[in-house]
């Protein structure tokens, strides 16, 4: 029976082109080696090598029988991930977001749906969510617009508007909605991680960003401080309103998204007490 080792060493073989070279690319002996490459050839009925004294080299068969080889070792580490993929699935849900505060209210979500299972999430760039929950790496995404997929389903998932929040005597916090250049040039307080609220950044070129990296030191200083931040409707619905500020929504496009979570049609059985939970969503 053939052995995935031996195709192995053939295909290192064929790539090293001597069997110095392969050896120590196997970190086998010459001999070792020679002897599996023997083996092989009794294996499969035919000769794969020409010999010479000094020299051993593939032959038309054993150039034939690498291709092959290479081919199904790839084949079989697929298996092996598609396998373990499946196994991991079973026992963890993965969310990925192109935003922060969906992702938290997801993860937290599902938490106490599925008690016996591990919620891991992480935050990426679009074309990445949508890989990830095309090829599994991901259970369910969130997004702002949704995958044009073959085998990938959406259910919307609230929207968010982005907000500047002042205190209470900032010479603008009478206002009932401001535009983000109503506030270049200040300095501002941040997180980090924003998701894709980071490029709405880009339209305040003047501002200096104070990025606290600690939840904590970062609503110290919002109760400390008189610096302006950013906020989002949605966080302000979930958590309340900020103590000695106000919170003012933006109105420059872009600052206002709609969510989605794309999941694979193939998991909707496993995803069904989140899908409930989803769809049950208000805001």
């Amino acid at each position: 029976m053939l052995e995935l080792y031996d195709l192995e060493k053939l295909v290192t073989f064929r790539n090293e082109g001597t069997l110095v070279a392969a050896s120590e690319k196997l970190l086998i002996s010459q001999p070792a080696l020679s002897r599996s490459m023997r083996k092989l050839e009794d294996e499969i009925g035919v000769e794969l090598f020409t010999r010479s004294k000094n020299r051993m080299e593939l032959n038309e068969n054993g150039i034939l029988a690498a291709e092959l080889a290479e081919k199904l070792l790839g084949e079989a580490d697929s298996l092996v991930a598609r396998v373990r993929q499946l196994d991991r699935s079973r026992h963890t849900l993965s969310v990925g977001s192109c935003a922060p505060e969906p992702l938290w209210e997801l993860v937290a979500t599902l938490g106490s749906a599925y008690p016996g299972m591990t919620i891991s999430s992480e935050m990426a760039e679009p074309e990445a969510l949508i890989s990830g929950v095309q090829d599994g790496t991901y259970s369910l995404v969130i997004l702002t617009s949704p995958p044009e997929l073959n085998g990938v389903e959406v259910i919307p998932f609230g929207g968010e508007k982005l907000c500047f929040l002042l205190p209470m005597n900032h010479p603008l916090a009478g206002e009932r909605e401001l535009h983000l250049a109503d506030l270049n040039g200040e300095t501002m307080l941040l997180r980090p991680n924003l998701g894709f609220w980071t490029k709405t950044l880009e339209s305040l070129p003047d501002t200096h960003f104070l990025v606290q990296q600690e939840d904590y030191a970062f609503g110290e200083l919002l109760r400390a401080s008189s610096l302006p931040a950013f906020t989002t409707d949605r966080v302000q619905w979930r958590y309340g309103a900020t103590e000695g500020r106000i919170a003012i929504p933006i109105t420059d496009p872009g600052t206002s998204v709609d969510y989605l979570v794309a999941y694979r049609s193939t998991e909707k059985k496993h995803l069904t007490a989140a899908l409930k939970l989803i769809a049950a969503y208000t805001h």
